[in-house]
């Protein structure tokens, strides 16, 4: 019963232009509150979570399987709750229950993956990195770590996929019984300048003594060392090697998967990307993808929806990019700063349920970057339900207030980007998520984009 209902209600939804994502699978529930453990053994489950990235690294993850011939359902709308998790698996569901397609791949919210990972036992499990995010939402990033945690302990038959970088992240693998494949950065490696790790991350997990880095990326992700009691990072099965080039457009990076070097070319710019080609490049080693193809599907991997998409304008380049967090907000900045023409930045900002209602951690953004750049972007917009707030953050960046545009409706948003802009230039949109939902709802109507579940 609970599969009909189900279906019918996507039919329908679908029918009258609705994404379908949600709805089914809280009806599903509804009517059947222990779905997920009566599906465990009808699928191979494989599990994305973390704080960011798992967006992208399930599309990565997604060419790999395609690229190794094996058939899947994935939750590619990004709809990663419990509700949107549920959808996605009865949607691949004959009348009689009936798994039509084996394999699972689902992107899973922090919050539900220690509900949902003991129920539906998942074969593979990659964990991307732990920020602070939602504060209202997550509260401090040691209970989302200790939610990813206790998931991972309902399943230890499960294999990992960690982040060796991240001392949260990596301390999974070093206190469960499961089996692990690390993913870094070698020593040293990140093209950036070396920042000193500030975040109470940085501290050792098990002493609280504070790690010696011996190189950074970003946030609290580096080589790093407790000098008190030893604790350091992992060495990493499948590592980044070399960053060659990179610039707005893409990277080029070499990766040591086991005892093998191979370059890559990513589709996908901005170096926070690294991380996430390599948890897919760990993926794909499981999967018992060759070498080149491992290449092949990093270098063919495009952008998803909001995360780094890009549209055709009116002949100019728009790139909608995900916003969610201070160090994510970070590294799309830092992003910015490949930029070597002209363009435009806006900035959507929603306060609702999805983005968290607490937008203080704006403060804890490095727009005072921005100033630097105003030779290239020529015009600043604020929007979204907070866009007030977002100016007022700009404005104490050093931005001059002449230069930000505060424009809530996003149509207007839009013909105001393209009025000031030339052709060639691109426009930037920075949304938070249900921002991005509605400004792609907008875009979708207006430029007759595919559906973002498509």
């Amino acid at each position: 019963m609970a599969i009909l209902i189900t279906k019918l209600t996507i039919f329908f939804l679908r029918l009258f232009g609705r994404g379908a994502t949600t709805l089914p699978g809280k009806i599903a529930l509804k009517i059947c509150p222990s779905l997920f453990s009566d599906l465990s053994d009808r699928f191979r489950i494989i599990m994305i979570t973390g704080t960011n990235g798992k967006t992208t690294t399930a599309r990565i993850i997604s060419g790999m399987l395609n690229q190794a011939g094996i058939n899947f359902i994935t939750n590619k709308s990004g709809a990663n709750l419990s509700s949107g998790i549920a959808t996605t698996l009865v949607s691949s569901l004959s009348l009689t229950g009936k798994s039509l397609v084996r394999t699972a791949l689902l992107e899973t919210d922090e919050g539900a993956f220690k509900i949902l990972a003991p129920k539906l036992k998942p074969e593979i499990i990659i964990v991307t990195n732990f920020f602070e995010d939602q504060l209202d939402r997550f509260g401090h990033v040691y209970a989302t770590l200790n939610s990813v945690k206790e998931g991972i302990l309902g399943t230890p038959e499960s294999k990992l996929i960690l982040n060796a970088d991240d001392p949260l992240c990596a301390s999974l693998g070093q206190t469960l019984p499961n089996s692990v494949d690390y993913f870094g950065l070698a020593d040293d490696v990140y093209p950036e300048d070396y920042i000193k790790a500030s975040s109470d991350i940085a501290y050792c997990s098990n002493c609280r003594s504070r790690y010696d880095y011996s190189s950074n990326s970003f946030g609290h992700l580096g080589h790093y060392k407790c000098p008190n009691c030893g604790n350091e990072r992992p060495q990493a099965q499948i590592e980044c090697t070399q960053v060659l080039e990179y610039d707005n457009l893409s990277s080029t990076i070499e990766i040591m998967i086991k005892d093998q070097k191979i370059a890559v070319k990513l589709a996908l710019p901005g170096l926070y990307n690294i991380y996430n080609a390599l948890a897919g490049a760990a993926a794909g080693h499981l999967f018992e993808l060759k070498e080149d193809d491992i290449v092949k599907v990093l270098a063919d991997i495009e952008s998803g929806f909001g995360r780094m998409e890009s549209i055709n304008v009116e002949g100019r380049t728009l790139k909608m990019i995900l916003v969610k967090n201070p160090t994510g907000f970070n590294q799309v900045l830092e992003y910015l700063l490949t930029q070597k023409t002209s363009c435009t930045v806006a900035f959507l900002i929603n306060n609702k349920l999805g983005d968290g209602t607490d937008i203080s951690w704006l403060w804890d953004v490095n727009f005072e970057i921005l100033p630097a750049m105003q030779d290239t972007i020529k015009s600043f917009y604020a929007s979204g339900t907070r866009a007030v707030d977002m100016a007022v953050r700009l404005k104490y960046a050093g931005i001059p207030e002449k230069n930000i545009t505060i424009e809530k409706n996003m149509q207007e948003l839009i013909n105001s980007m393209i009025e000031a802009s030339k052709e060639n230039d691109t426009l930037y949109l920075l949304p938070t998520y249900t921002a991005m939902l509605e400004i792609r709802k907008v875009l979708k109507e207006r430029y007759n984009l595919k559906e973002f579940w498509e």
